[in-house]
């Protein structure tokens, strides 16, 4: 890899100490009263605080994420319809658990199955999606461990769509974080339209979502709460306060309350101690990237959504950045193939690394440009 470039992100206010960056100057996280958490910058995945977020943890019902994660995708992709009708499967009539009590047999609406997954956590509305994605749950949880490991998500094992125990279905803080920002990043429609739901009435029941954030914070739009015995009161939390959204993950909590508050604070001390930074703009222009053998002899890479990063307040100034390529670049390169990194420094320190991908497509060049870029690289 080469360097590119190397520039000041943002203008250098008038007066700036010089001073190195001190850790009594960075904000103290809260400690919290459960086993594992995670605060991170929902566009950049930069992380401000976190205890445990790698250790291996029962999801409970966060896997419901994931499920909903393929099934905003299978309407994506046509694999399924939002008004289709489902038949109720015995086997999701009798999936135990949370419920939003469908009646085998009878047909219920794909958007009706989505509403009462999310906001009543409904394990038969999951396993109901499920079957009609995938044919049933067993294919539908190998599909769930893909997607698991394209997203990055390399410590999550699935068995089944709806959170249920099994020694074999775990995750991280860390991975339910790749994987709440994949959600809100690939499906932002979807996600305004039912994570902030605060009630769902299916079959003459009427449910309230189980995130009590909804009802404490206007900010709070979504998302998942999950409980077990064993894994405890769990919750991935969103807010969006200005330009900036932040995910919490709060994992292993004593009670509904506790996690709720445990999750607000998490939130508030992200807002309160750390200034937004917008880098760029979504699909801005970072670089163009010599390609070789293609149909252009560049290709324009940048961000796919809004690039923030969150600093301490009062050093946004003292940022640089330092684009690095992955060279050589061969065609066919696709729309949001991963072409460098952009490593941002602060005080001269390394800060985070964050991928850099292609905002255009740039297919195989013919036979003539293909056969001279092939002797060049001989000689570069």
């Amino acid at each position: 890899m080469r360097k590119l470039q190397s520039f000041f992100l943002v203008l250098l206010a008038a007066l700036v100490c010089s001073a190195p960056i001190h850790a009594q100057q960075l904000p103290t996280p809260p400690a919290l009263a459960a086993k594992s958490w995670l605060l991170i910058e929902s566009g950049s995945g930069q992380e401000l605080a976190s205890q445990a977020a790698d250790e291996r943890l029962e999801p409970a019902s966060l896997t419901k994420l994931m499920t909903a994660y393929l099934t905003f995708a299978a309407l994506k992709q046509g694999t399924i319809k939002i008004d289709q009708l489902i038949t109720v499967s015995e086997r999701a009539w009798k999936t135990q658990g949370s419920r939003m009590f469908i009646q085998v047999g009878t047909q219920v609406k794909v958007e009706d199955l989505i509403k009462g997954m999310i906001v009543q956590s409904g394990n038969d509305a999951c396993v109901a999606l499920a079957e009609a994605i995938a044919g049933n749950e067993e294919v539908f949880a190998q599909a769930m461990n893909r997607e698991a490991q394209r997203l990055g998500m390399k410590s999550t094992s699935f068995r089944n769509a709806a959170g249920l125990p099994d020694p074999q279905h775990y995750t991280t803080a860390r991975d339910l974080g790749i994987l709440a920002s994949a959600l809100i990043r690939d499906f932002p429609e979807d996600y305004a339209k039912y994570y902030s739901l605060k009630q769902f009435r299916y079959n003459n029941i009427t449910q309230p979502n189980r995130n009590r954030l909804l009802f404490i914070d206007p900010t709070v739009d979504g998302m998942k709460t999950g409980h077990t015995e064993a894994a405890g009161y769990c919750l991935v939390s969103s807010a969006k306060r200005g330009p900036r959204r932040l995910l919490a993950v709060v994992l292993g909590a004593a009670s509904d309350n506790v996690r709720a508050q445990e999750s607000l604070k998490l939130l508030n001390y992200g807002f309160q101690f750390y200034d937004a930074v917008q880098l760029y703009a979504k699909d801005q222009a970072v670089s163009n990237l010599k390609v070789w053998k293609g149909s252009e002899k560049t290709v324009k890479a940048g961000f796919t959504q809004d690039f923030i990063i969150a600093v301490p307040k009062g050093f946004a100034p003292r940022l640089k950045s330092e684009l690095v390529s992955q060279q050589p670049l061969m065609a066919p390169v696709t729309a949001g193939q991963v072409v460098a990194t952009m490593k941002v420094s602060l005080d001269g320190k390394p800060f985070g690394e964050y991928p850099v991908v292609a905002i255009e497509a740039v297919p195989v060049g013919n036979i003539f440009s293909r056969a001279i870029d092939t002797v060049r690289l001989w000689f570069n």
